[in-house]
């Protein structure tokens, strides 16, 4: 099998894993809003964010649907344009959604959550560097 073969498995392989993660946690918001805005809510009832949750949890929405929709269709671009850009700002908005959420699991105390982030976090950077 060619080197190129296996690099474009690989980076597959990442931007199913991340269209999979964020796409599905955008639909949940969307399915269950107020659901998910309630468990926000008492996530971070001790938090600075306390008061913004419903605004908050809308724009992390809008930029996992973004993100995810980037990556879908920048794999679908590199499987058969052989293209990366697309895929590349889906992987990089992904990374930066972390990073939001990163910053929010911190605020509220969760250093467990925020600890869980960083195998998401790595995936991210690691599909950046396959992308470039």
């Amino acid at each position: 099998m060619e080197n190129s073969t296996k690099e474009t498995i690989t980076i597959v392989l990442v931007l199913l894993f991340l269209i999979v993660t964020f796409l599905q946690s955008g639909f949940d918001k969307i399915f269950d809003w107020k659901g998910n805005v309630n468990f926000i809510k008492e996530h971070f009832e001790q938090s600075p964010l306390k008061n913004a949750v419903p605004f908050l949890v809308g724009v992390i929405l809008i930029i996992e649907i973004i993100a995810g929709i980037l990556m879908l269709v920048g794999g679908y671009q590199l499987l058969i344009h052989n293209t990366k850009d697309l895929a590349f700002y889906g992987v990089a908005l992904s990374g930066i959604t972390l990073i939001f959420l990163l910053i929010g699991q911190r605020l509220a105390k969760d250093y467990a959550g925020a600890m869980s982030l960083a195998v998401y976090f790595l995936v991210s950077i690691f599909g950046m560097f396959l992308l470039m």
